[in-house]
């Protein structure tokens, strides 16, 4: 397995990584000197730090339910750059927005290179290509959003003096955080989250929001000033969850990752997919969901926005967990029409540079 040099400079930085990178973990690759060695079982994985973190904790969830998958080459990790990781100074809305980072990992599954993808499901659009399916959600992490300061005396975004920058390359953050404080400016921040720490300690800009459950992964959580509550910032949809894509009919991929699944996740992603769908949700959108179950039920929430925060659109829904996807749609359905038809013609009709106001940093 080839590796960036970044990553194998995060891989020294974090013991999350450094684990996962244990001298056994090499033994992943294909090898031809056993006689009785099984196929490989090939995980495809974008190549940043996160990335390769939720691939082998995929890695090592397999191997706990299917010991035959211990032995030495029986598990091999496909490392394969993305356009949305190659191109990083421009907005994802400006690229074409979702699947820039899954592209590449469908043509290799769809090619025979890999057996299962791991996606980070945010950026994983509500469309699959033919011919590939995704059951399995692993576990979710904390969905809420980190604020991060490069001034101690900052502690929320409440607490930024007007006019500070604040570094992010979601619409649906700079939504949010402007609804807060109009005179908030949000620059166009990308790359891996290393990257955005290194700009945020260099004092490229005064603050950052990141997923808290990337930073978990990493163990770098300790990096968050405050976990930033879901009635000041609304995540996005699917934030905090690792799903597994493979071939619709590739059984033997199947059976691995079916015994994966976390069936409650899974109805909260399904219910809050369901929603961005409904909505056509793309980059030029602020849009918003989350679900959670709660007592036996599953409860919804959501919102659109325009990219300044002046308006904003809420919606919140209860029902059975059976009806997730259901319920998420008819949540979309009941925003789309409460905005009407115009306010998403507007978005279609913006130019990258109306909707973001932004610069790159």
């Amino acid at each position: 397995m080839k590796l960036s040099s970044a990553a194998l400079f995060y891989l020294a930085s974090s013991p999350v990584l450094a684990a996962a990178f244990a001298p056994a973990a090499f033994g992943a690759e294909r090898s031809s000197t056993s006689l009785n060695a099984v196929e490989p079982l090939r995980i495809g994985t974008r190549g940043s730090p996160l990335a390769l973190a939720q691939a082998y904790e995929t890695r090592k969830r397999l191997i706990e339910n299917f010991p035959e998958l211990a032995e030495e080459g029986a598990i091999e990790i496909c490392v394969m750059k993305t356009q949305g990781d190659m191109i990083l100074d421009k907005s994802l809305m400006e690229l074409g927005g979702k699947g820039l980072f899954t592209k590449e990992l469908d043509t290799a599954l769809l090619g025979d290179e890999v057996d299962i993808c791991v996606h980070s499901m945010k950026d994983v659009p509500t469309w699959l290509p033919e011919g590939t399916i995704l059951p399995c959600n692993l576990p979710r992490e904390t969905t809420n959003d980190a604020f991060i300061s490069g001034n101690p005396e900052y502690k929320s975004i409440a607490d930024l003096p007007d006019n500070s920058v604040i570094g992010t390359a979601s619409l649906r953050r700079q939504a949010q955080i402007k609804a807060q404080n109009p005179t908030l400016e949000c620059v166009n921040f990308r790359g891996n989250v290393q990257t955005r720490l290194r700009k945020l300690d260099d004092g490229v800009v005064d603050a950052t929001l990141l997923a808290i459950a990337g930073l978990k992964r990493m163990d770098m959580d300790g990096c968050a000033t405050s976990v930033i509550d879901w009635d000041e910032m609304l995540p996005a949809v699917a934030q905090g969850a690792i799903g597994i894509q493979c071939r619709s009919d590739d059984e033997r991929s199947i059976k691995y990752i079916d015994a994966l699944n976390h069936p409650e996740t899974k109805s909260c992603v399904d219910c809050e997919r369901a929603f961005l769908e409904a909505l056509d949700g793309n980059c030029k959108t602020p849009i918003a969901g989350q679900a959670r179950i709660i007592d036996g039920q599953i409860v919804f929430r959501g919102l659109i926005a325009m990219p300044d925060g002046s308006v904003t659109y809420r919606t919140e829904k209860t029902g059975a967990v059976e009806d997730a996807a259901t319920i998420g749609r008819s949540a979309g359905e009941e925003l789309k029409a409460e905005a009407g038809e115009k306010f998403f013609e507007m978005m279609v009709e913006m130019s990258p540079q109306q909707v973001l106001g932004q610069i790159t940093k």
